[in-house]
């Protein structure tokens, strides 16, 4: 039986069957220059510090993205994590981090469409880390609650572009009307967006407080223990999956509701499925272990990125 994919993360992982050919390729061409002027300018700003850190903050952004938190209207949601990465990284490290976690989602767990991976990279990497970064960066010279709160609105607007550009592409594909999926889109994502904003400003009010060096420009950051306290806490947050709501996230919550759920295509292979060992079934035991192995691979994947990026500057 052909039955739709649901993911356990669904929020703006777009499937296959959503989006026409022709759009997906599109995607595919926006989202492959962005790559290719990111490790350009990547490359030419490249700083030694960040190596590991984009390891921990990719791993870390793997693990958040499995957590979906409530929110109005039996709908659910979870974290997106580019503006945290670009804060952190600057807006091309960042984009190739998201890079990182959003294709391994798909190949590995089945998370968002093979065809449309262009389109994720493109909505939920490059769309929200450029607009988060372009807000963030107004304020990062900035001290104290002002600091704070232009973090957390650069979270949710990235947010809401990120909707929106969903949206477009919906429409564009004709999978849906776009008087209808636009105000669909960006009111439920307008919640979604304030738990983004809340984790995003509780991170980097932790960092300001504990690391700020990582924060700034051309410092080395010194020692090791804080790459041991980012990891220590991507695990916690893997071992609190297990724990997270069971329902529909923002665009499955819309597919419903408007009646193109169906247009999900189910993948062509499967490796582990909705973040579960296969044997192992639905349990919390499966979704932990292949927490644990996700984690472990984007961290892996992140780090060569940025040695490729590193070599090309030697």
């Amino acid at each position: 039986m052909n039955t739709p994919i649901v993911a356990a993360a669904f929020q703006l992982h777009i499937p296959d069957g959503f989006l026409k050919l022709t759009i997906a390729g599109i995607a595919w061409v926006l989202a492959a220059l962005a790559i290719i002027l990111a490790v350009r300018y990547a490359r030419d700003r490249f700083e030694e510090r960040l190596v590991p850190l984009a390891g921990v903050m990719a791993a870390f952004i793997f693990a958040g993205q499995m957590i979906n938190f409530p929110v109005a209207g039996g709908t659910s949601g979870h974290l997106i994590g580019a503006t945290l990465a670009v804060a952190l990284l600057g807006p091309w490290l960042g984009l190739l981090v998201m890079t990182s976690v959003i294709g391994l989602q798909a190949l590995l767990f089945q998370d968002g469409g093979l065809v449309v991976m262009g389109a994720n990279i493109l909505v939920m990497g490059v769309v929200p880390a450029l607009v988060g970064f372009g807000i963030y960066r107004l304020v990062a010279g900035r001290q104290g609650a002002v600091r704070l709160v232009g973090v957390g609105a650069a979270a949710w607007l990235s947010i809401m572009a990120a909707a929106f550009v969903t949206a477009l592409l919906l429409w564009l594909s004709e999978t849906s009307s776009l008087r209808i999926v636009m105000p669909a889109m960006l009111g439920v994502h307008a919640l979604i967006g304030l738990g983004e904003a809340l984790i995003t400003v509780a991170a980097l009010g932790f960092i300001t407080r504990t690391r700020p060096d990582l924060l700034r420009e051309g410092v080395a950051g010194g020692g090791r223990g804080w790459v041991v306290g980012g990891l220590a806490l991507t695990l916690l947050v893997v071992f609190l999956a297990p724990l997270a709501s069971a329902a529909p996230d923002g665009l499955e919550r819309v597919a419903t509701n408007l009646g193109f759920i169906e247009a999900a295509e189910t993948a062509p292979f499967t490796l582990l499925p909705d973040y579960t060992i296969p044997g192992l079934g639905a349990s919390p035991l499966s979704t932990i272990l292949a927490g644990l192995v996700g984690v472990a691979l984007v961290a892996v994947v992140a780090g060569v990125v940025v040695r490729a990026v590193r070599r090309q500057t030697t």
